[in-house]
């Protein structure tokens, strides 16, 4: 029993820090193609929606195996939102919780459902 939660935590503790990575990157990246280009800010908030949902579903499918794919998509893509917003909010120097971060979180946790049961199922 002990070893089936270690490993159910494990996957995701593990999916939580890659696609955190993987968000960081992408991130930095299009931020550093954004001091040469003058974009909306539809387009940006469109990019880092994309960032992330590339995040998780990379996360899911390179740690996520074995049975509960719904499940573990979904906590996982919800602890990586968290992740992320605290870290940049720490980078910007304001936490706000509001309206936009709740339908975020479930945005994401739609996206880490459907990747969860994805990763599951793909033969690896």
């Amino acid at each position: 029993m002990l070893d089936s939660v270690k490993e159910f935590f494990s996957g995701i503790l593990k999916a939580v820090f890659s696609a955190v990575i993987i968000t960081l990157v992408g991130v930095l990246i299009f931020a550093g193609l954004l001091k040469f280009t003058l974009l909306s800010q539809s387009v940006i908030k469109s990019v880092n929606q994309f960032i992330k949902i590339i995040a998780i579903f990379l996360g899911c499918s390179l740690n996520i195996r074995g049975k509960s794919g719904l499940v573990r998509g979904v906590v996982m893509a919800f602890l990586t939102t968290i992740v992320t917003y605290l870290l940049f909010s720490l980078f910007c120097g304001q936490i706000i919780f509001g309206n936009s971060f709740i339908l975020d979180l479930i945005f994401t946790s739609i996206i880490g459902g459907v990747s969860g049961i994805i990763s599951v199922n793909i033969k690896k």
